[in-house]
């Protein structure tokens, strides 16, 4: 475990990282942009790419020692490594190349398998969504909290679609329909990392999706736990950081959840 210190001194490094790509993105965003295709639906812009080589200098001077994975240059790192950052530099790039307006990085930092460090950033709101492992979470160095709601059908969810729905027989779209006509409304914004952001701070009741992967989620579920909601996967057991089947909500919210997605 890093000391308080030095967790500090990450934190700093992160916001750094982070406003360096802010730039990048909202400079790219008044040019024509390149669209690369990683898969059917799975895009790359040049911008995922120029926001991830600013982000990683910041972090590997801050921690020389630290291992990273990152979701432009991902290679075999274990996201349960002894010091590790988990980079997404463009979570939302879907809606970064169409110019919707929904999109944000997120970097986290984990010691073996343990997440301490979370921190997600939309520039076009200047929000900056943060926690340290034990220190409570922040919204622009506010505190925040999830919501109250403890009733299914008062509560507003989001979810999200793999990018692969269309070679894979598990769509999300049945459990979308579900819990639809469950509360008052299900929606999707496109961006993991803002919906886990959303939950965090009341916005957002409750989040859950499909095979996703750690650097869109774990920054995000440590911000969610610190402002006192719950995270696990959607069949209910422990959030480890794989991303995975991921359910994040307020707390109250959670079995609810957890019972309407295994009916569905």
């Amino acid at each position: 475990m890093l000391s308080a210190g030095d967790l500090t001194a990450a934190m700093q490094a992160a916001h750094l990282a982070a406003d360096a790509a802010a730039r990048i993105q909202l400079d790219g965003l008044r040019q024509a942009r390149q669209v690369s295709h990683k898969g059917r639906y799975d895009l790359v812009t040049e911008i995922d790419q120029a926001s991830e080589a600013a982000i990683l200098p910041i972090l590997q001077k801050a921690l020389p020692k630290a291992e990273i994975l990152a979701e432009e240059t991902a290679n075999q790192s274990d996201r349960n490594a002894p010091l590790i950052w988990l980079v997404d530099p463009l979570d939302g790039t879907t809606n970064y190349a169409h110019g919707y307006p929904a999109f944000c990085s997120t970097i986290a930092l984990r010691a073996k398998g343990q997440t301490l460090l979370g921190l997600i950033h939309d520039p076009l709101r200047n929000e900056r969504f943060e926690a340290l492992i034990g220190q409570g979470a922040k919204l622009n160095k506010q505190a925040i909290h999830t919501s109250p709601t403890r009733q299914l059908a008062q509560s507003l969810l989001a979810t999200g679609f793999p990018a692969d729905r269309c070679e894979q027989p598990e769509t999300n779209l049945e459990r979308f329909a579900a819990l639809t006509m469950q509360c008052r409304g299900v929606r999707r914004g496109g961006s993991a990392a803002l919906d886990l952001s959303y939950t965090a701070c009341g916005r957002l009741d409750g989040y859950w999706e499909l095979r996703i992967f750690p650097w869109d989620v774990c920054a995000g579920a440590l911000i969610v736990q610190e402002a006192g909601g719950k995270v696990s996967q959607i069949d209910g057991s422990p959030f480890d950081g794989s991303g995975g089947n991921t359910l994040a909500s307020n707390g109250p919210l959670h079995s609810d959840l957890m019972d309407a997605l295994a009916g569905a």
